[in-house]
């Protein structure tokens, strides 16, 4: 008899698996009292919905818009967006996480439309859309990318003619902090014109988008090459392409620079879009470009110039990714302020030395450089985690101003214009 039976199911498993079987709710009872733990799929009635769903013992398995989502329980007890679990007005949870029990299962689920209803052992009922449930989920966020952006080279941004917005504009028009914030976002630079000189306005502009961050270096900035910081930045050299403030744990976002004045020659900025080199790393040597996002670094600044006493280290890898979607987003790379390296042992540091001569080979390649003049009116907004900057020597008296702007404000007044950032 027991033969007979399993024979049977056996048979019925292999015509589910042909897809010849779409409903057998008959044969389903002889199945669990067999195999109380068995797993089984529930099919939508609506075949417009698409939707094919599993309850395993330990997570719920979801197939819908052409994806394959699995769930925990517990992860979906916690974000049960229910009035006694989540303050929609606050958009904060209610719910205490350490109360739901790490072996919570529920007790029945079921699809009505499109919306997925579990239900659990004390009785308390969690409601999900299907869109919810795919744009939130692991497999989801693995194929979004969190900013898109606009990878370029010198000819790629000469060629896309990227507007510089005027300073009325951007100071009193909706549409034109946008387009500005639209530009940034895309290319990592954008640029505001007809800026009075002075560092008061360079200020009010850079307020209009943020709140100005303020570090060892003061709110906002004032610099000649009279070497008052124990900085190279504050000297008439060249300097090669790096980004700021490696030194601190969390480098400055976003810096502007305004040149008040310049007489003299020379003195042309620098620009390179750090993200784009670091895609030819990817495309041509992954394993360097793996391991540049794995091996942490120092970066140190020390100095005793006058009154100005500092000691700042930050610590972190040249590349920075995301681990869920490989997503870059913070190139941290100064080869004037990079520490011993001491982090790793001797055989991963000679192959670090080869990945970072790669990256520098690509980061220092003629058709990678955008080369601009700073003039008095022009101001220049720089995503200090993806552009380096440089510049060239000069000579004569050269005035610059500008300031760091917190990351957190700028993508906040972005995403309140309704932009992805």
């Amino acid at each position: 008899m027991w033969c007979h039976r399993l024979s049977h199911l056996q048979s019925r498993l292999r015509d589910l698996l042909r897809g010849q079987v779409t409903h057998w709710a008959l044969q389903q009872s002889n199945f669990k009292s067999l195999f109380p733990l068995a797993i089984y799929w529930h099919h939508t009635a609506s075949k417009s919905l698409n939707c094919v769903w599993q309850q395993h013992e330990d997570h719920f398995e979801l197939q819908y818009a052409n994806n394959v989502m699995r769930f925990d329980y517990v992860w979906l007890r916690d974000h049960c967006r229910s009035a006694s679990c989540y303050n929609s007005k606050t958009h904060q949870r209610s719910l205490d996480t350490a109360s739901v029990d790490l072996c919570i299962q529920p007790k029945t689920i079921h699809l009505d439309e499109a919306t997925l209803f579990f239900t659990w052992p004390d009785g308390h009922v969690t409601r999900y859309d299907l869109d919810w449930l795919v744009k939130n989920s692991y497999e989801g966020q693995k194929q979004k990318v969190i900013q898109p952006r606009i990878l370029w080279n010198a000819e790629i941004y000469q060629q896309a003619q990227v507007p510089a917005i005027d300073f009325q504009t951007f100071l009193e028009t909706k549409e034109g902090l946008k387009n500005f914030l639209q530009n940034f976002l895309l290319y990592g630079i954008a640029f505001v014109e007809n800026v009075p000189p002075t560092q008061e306005h360079t200020e009010k502009l850079a307020k209009r988008i943020s709140l100005i961050r303020e570090t060892i270096y003061g709110r906002m900035w004032f610099f000649t090459s009279d070497f008052s910081r124990g900085d190279t930045a504050y000297t008439k050299l060249a300097l090669d392409r790096h980004t700021d403030t490696t030194y601190f744990q969390e480098p400055c976002g976003i810096q502007v620079f305004h040149c008040l004045k310049h007489e003299g020659t020379g003195g042309r900025t620098l620009l390179v879009d750090g993200f784009y080199a670091a895609e030819q790393v990817l495309q041509k040597a992954p394993e360097e470009f793996e391991l540049l996002s794995k091996v942490p670094l120092k970066h140190e600044y020390i100095e005793n110039v006058g009154e100005c006493q500092n000691h700042m280290i930050g610590v972190g890898p040249v590349l920075n990714i995301y681990p869920w979607n490989k997503e870059l987003y913070l190139i941290r790379y100064n080869n004037y302020d990079r520490a011993v390296i001491n982090t790793v042992p001797y055989d991963v540091v000679h192959r670090w030395y080869t990945a970072h001569r790669t990256l520098t080979r690509e980061l220092r390649r003629p058709e990678n450089e955008f080369w601009v003049k700073l003039k008095p009116g022009k101001v220049l907004f720089i995503d200090n985690w993806r552009v380096l900057h440089g510049r060239e020597s000069f000579t004569g008296y050269r005035q610059l101003c500008g300031c760091y702007l917190t990351r957190d404000d700028v993508l906040n007044t972005a995403r309140l214009l309704g932009l992805q950032a």
